[in-house]
């Protein structure tokens, strides 16, 4: 089956038009994008958008042998003009299927905001999922029905798809129910649509989507489902560094928003009477995604050790807090007397279980030699024991990221 993205852009396209930020001023020439219609062997095209024939054209197609021209999504602004020869556009009711006489399969998938999405089955098999801006597929069932392993026998379900064009900058969690459904697997080429201002185009935007296992490709491209595509390669350790409100808990949740029945640890506990901590705590749990689960605690290393889905820690400075509370590091004779070395035990035993762990780990770290000398040997011993701890944690991880006023920069990977 042959794919030709004639745009892959939002339904505004990018730039927007007259839109002074920043991600619009920068995308000009290759990381320009139209509004995101795909064309199918030449035989289906799935949403129509101003300029399509002519996009076709210049990507050395012909829109003449189109059979059916399926929308995904209410289409604002002024009606697009059907090319001469085409079929009336129109949208297909959830769960009906089309027998196209291409030989192609359609099957309109039902979503959880207005729209549709678009499972398409060459005649050879290969199957492809297609769905609308701001869409993610309602009613999935997880793998084993109630969010465990892969099911099996009879009841395995569909394979994976061969190719999923969706929204992921703006839906990760269409990704995250697919992968749990079993829908899209190690082998699916995840493609990257609908694609906004939201992230800046080029490095970034690419960084972004290498973290979701996807990948965007220029407006034109055509490329062939179910032949082999090298999978970005997802690392397994991930440290996230930087100062306080730089961003990094945000950078690390949005690493992981692609990916189902995440394991978030929070290591600052309640705090019990102080109501600041308490809305820090509830900000952080509001914006995490709903199929997370949440472990309030200090001991990592069993967590670590233990096999399951991907792990987010934040973070290791209260993890540090509380280590140093637990051998009494804070006042100067407990430290002398064993508090150094009991408390290079507990690092030590961590960074073990960093260098040891089989999961997906990432890890939140804060940056505190950049500021203020503390004022007391406790907060001076607390800065230089984190830089020593981030320092060994790191050479552990295969990917680094210091993240500064928001924006991530790569240190390793």
């Amino acid at each position: 089956m042959e794919l030709t993205l004639l745009g892959t852009g939002a339904p505004d396209g990018l730039p927007r038009a007259h839109c002074p930020c920043a991600a619009c001023a920068t995308a000009r020439g290759p990381l320009a994008r139209a509004a995101t219609a795909l064309l199918v062997d030449g035989a289906v095209l799935l949403d129509l958008t101003p300029g399509a024939a002519l996009a076709a054209a210049r990507a050395g197609h012909s829109l003449s042998g189109v059979r059916q021209v399926l929308l995904t999504h209410p289409h604002d602004g002024p009606a697009v003009e059907l090319p001469a020869g085409l079929p009336t556009a129109g949208r297909v009711a959830d769960g009906r299927v089309l027998t196209l006489i291409s030989g192609h399969r359609v099957r309109a998938v039902p979503m959880d905001s207005p729209g549709t999405g678009y499972e398409v089955t060459a005649p050879d098999g290969e199957r492809l999922l297609y769905l609308p801006p701001g869409g993610a597929p309602a009613g999935l069932p997880t793998r084993d029905g109630n969010g465990g392993g892969p099911r099996s026998g009879r009841d395995a379900g569909p394979a994976p798809y061969d190719m999923l064009l969706a929204d992921v900058t703006g839906r990760p969690d269409a990704l995250a129910r697919l992968r749990a459904a079993g829908l899209v697997g190690p082998t699916t080429d995840v493609i990257a649509v609908h694609i906004g201002h939201e992230v800046p185009p080029g490095a970034e935007l690419d960084r972004r989507l290498a973290a979701a296992g996807a990948r965007a490709v220029p407006d034109g491209t055509t490329l062939t489902v179910g032949e082999y595509h090298a999978v970005p390669d997802l690392p397994r350790r991930t440290l996230v560094t930087g100062g306080a409100r730089s961003g990094k808990s945000l950078e690390a949740e949005q690493r992981l928003a692609s990916f189902p029945g995440v394991l978030y640890v929070a290591t600052g506990g309640d705090r019990e009477g102080d109501p600041e901590w308490r809305a820090r705590v509830a900000t952080h749990r509001d914006r995490r995604p709903g199929s997370w689960r949440t472990a309030e605690t200090c001991d990592l290393v069993p967590l670590l050790a233990g096999e399951g889905p991907p792990l987010l820690v934040d973070c290791l400075s209260l993890w540090l807090t509380d280590a140093m509370d637990r051998v009494d590091a804070w006042a100067d004779a407990a430290w002398e007397a064993g508090g150094e070395e009991a408390l290079r035990v507990r690092t030590g035993e961590l960074v073990a279980a960093v260098r040891a762990a089989r999961r997906t780990v990432v890890l939140v770290t804060n940056e505190v030699g950049s500021g203020v000398v503390p004022a007391t040997a406790s907060g001076r011993r607390f800065r230089d024991e984190l830089g020593r701890l981030n320092a060994a944690v790191a050479a552990e991880c295969e990917h680094l990221l210091l993240v500064v006023a928001g924006q991530a920069l790569t240190l390793r990977g």
